[in-house]
């Protein structure tokens, strides 16, 4: 059963440390990349696929995030929640669910970067998802990421059934910073600040979370070189700049 998710959140409420000094000033969703910030090109991605509200947490230079989605035309329709004290990416999301509803919906990392393959990324999670799963994550093969990214994330069965990475392990996906899942996902989880990685373990001990992985470009965007190689890489593909490999 493929679902239509209505609803999304972006999260755009981390310091960005590591980006620094870039973020010394500005929030990292803000920064550009081809020419757009970050948090348009995830709006952009949400609103191909039929999502018509947003949820955008917002901590460090809330003020401006709130300034750049009162001048981005609609849609989406775009609701902006100010952590005062940091929430992480669990409670942040949970602190959402009231805007976010009842249904399944797209959770997007405010510095996730992706171009899609043959079929829209968001399309094939939403394709993936159905009664027996909590949540579906969208990962990347880490042998295709032009950074740094250690020694991978998860693991995957044929079936696209993930698991962690063990002790002393390297596993071929890292996760892209994009997911679809249910409220029910988040039962039973405390208030206030938690990690969505807690969530995701409740789902793989009940056999709950699924994986689908990116046939498109990602990039892993934690600091300044980061953003300045996919840059270029973007550039080289306009181009055709063979001395830039790209997958």
């Amino acid at each position: 059963m493929t679902v239509s998710p209505r609803s999304a959140m972006v999260l755009a409420a981390g310091l960005a440390t590591r980006m620094r000094p870039l973020t010394n000033t500005t929030a990292k969703p803000l920064l550009l990349l081809g020419g757009r910030t970050l948090l348009d090109h995830a709006l952009d991605h949400l609103v191909d696929a039929g999502v018509q509200t947003v949820a955008v947490n917002a901590h460090w230079q809330a003020d401006a995030v709130a300034a750049h989605l009162v001048q981005r035309p609609a849609p989406p329709r775009t609701v902006l929640l100010r952590e005062e004290h940091l929430l992480e990416t669990g409670g942040g999301v949970k602190a959402a669910l009231a805007v976010l509803g009842a249904d399944p919906f797209f959770v997007v990392n405010g510095d996730a970067f992706w171009l899609n393959g043959p079929i829209s990324a968001l399309t094939r999670l939403a394709a993936a998802f159905d009664e027996t799963v909590d949540g579906v994550l969208l990962v990347h093969r880490t042998s295709h990421v032009h950074a740094d990214v250690g020694y991978g994330d998860f693991a995957l069965d044929k079936w696209g059934v993930p698991r962690r990475r063990k002790e002393r392990e390297v596993v071929p996906y890292i996760y892209a910073g994009v997911q679809l899942i249910h409220p029910r996902l988040l039962a039973g989880m405390p208030e206030g600040a938690f990690s969505m990685n807690k969530a995701w373990d409740n789902a793989l001990a009940a056999g709950r979370l699924r994986a689908v992985v990116h046939d498109g470009m990602w990039f892993h965007l934690s600091t300044p070189p980061d953003l300045a190689e996919a840059e270029q890489i973007l550039e080289a593909r306009i181009t055709g700049d063979a001395r830039w490999p790209w997958r």
